[in-house]
């Protein structure tokens, strides 16, 4: 049996104007069974229609900040690079996922992007904008949310680091993600609390029409997402790519894109 092509979004370095692959999300999709292949940026879409029928899924992978524009709001000075080729990449991908049904998973950026693309907004810098409104410094943070004061706020959640220093294997987990009773991901995994990496400043705010959360971190930001009216389409924050030669939970993502596929 034909094993699945799965495209996958590529990653650029702005200095050396190179595009280039973390090796897990590679390693992690052969481990799972399928073939990866990464996509050019500049891929426009009559090279794309001549490719995608042999192409049966597709990773999108992290990276990049997704530009705001896209949201309809402005950069704040906390924002990192954006990347105008991989928005319009994304955007032409994930299109096609999503009006026929094609299986995708995205990871990090990916599930940012995910949320944007279908209409959803995110904290552009998780510090900035969302922790600082549970922070209980009078001086910066004295807003109240929900009729709770800041330091109401900040004493029913936990702060929490979502930005964590290398190595990002599965031995250095950062923090627990509470995982949705009867989601698709408890299905998946058997458990509703993991320990996971993680490594990003933003973070998914208002939800995009058709996506579902499936799973929160303890301080309350999304970190799985997926589309229940479609086969499958799912997006986890963290980075099963660099935890999957040790972590089951990660395995078993890769698996779920690559199933889907066949």
């Amino acid at each position: 049996m034909r094993k699945p092509v799965i495209g996958v979004m590529p990653l650029y370095d702005d200095e050396k104007e190179s595009q280039w692959m973390v090796p897990g999300y590679f390693d992690g999709l052969l481990q799972a069974g399928a073939v990866p292949l990464m996509l050019p940026l500049g891929l426009d879409e009559d090279g794309f229609a001549g490719i995608r029928e042999h192409i049966d899924g597709y990773l999108f992978t992290g990276g990049h900040d997704v530009d705001p524009a896209l949201y309809q709001e402005q950069p704040i000075p906390e924002d990192e690079a954006f990347c105008d080729a991989r928005d319009a990449l994304e955007s032409m991908v994930f299109s096609w996922c999503w009006s026929q049904d094609v299986p995708a998973l995205g990871i990090c950026r990916g599930i940012q992007f995910f949320n944007v693309a279908r209409g959803g907004t995110l904290w552009q810098d998780i510090p900035a904008q969302y922790q600082a409104r549970f922070c209980s410094c009078a001086s910066s943070c004295g807003s109240e949310q929900k009729g709770r004061t800041a330091s109401e706020a900040a004493s029913a959640l936990p702060l929490i680091r979502h930005t964590m220093a290398p190595p990002y294997a599965e031995h250095h987990a950062e923090h627990d993600v509470l995982i949705t009773k009867d989601s698709p991901l408890e299905k998946l995994l058997g458990k509703t609390r993991i320990q996971v990496n993680s490594y990003h400043h933003q973070a998914v705010k208002e939800i995009g029409t058709g996506l579902v959360p499936m799973a929160h971190s303890e301080d309350g930001l999304v970190e799985a997402v997926y589309a229940p009216e479609k086969m499958f389409l799912w997006a986890v924050q963290w980075h099963p790519e660099f935890t999957f030669r040790e972590d089951e939970n990660s395995r078993k993502i890769f698996q779920a894109l690559v199933k889907a596929s066949m």
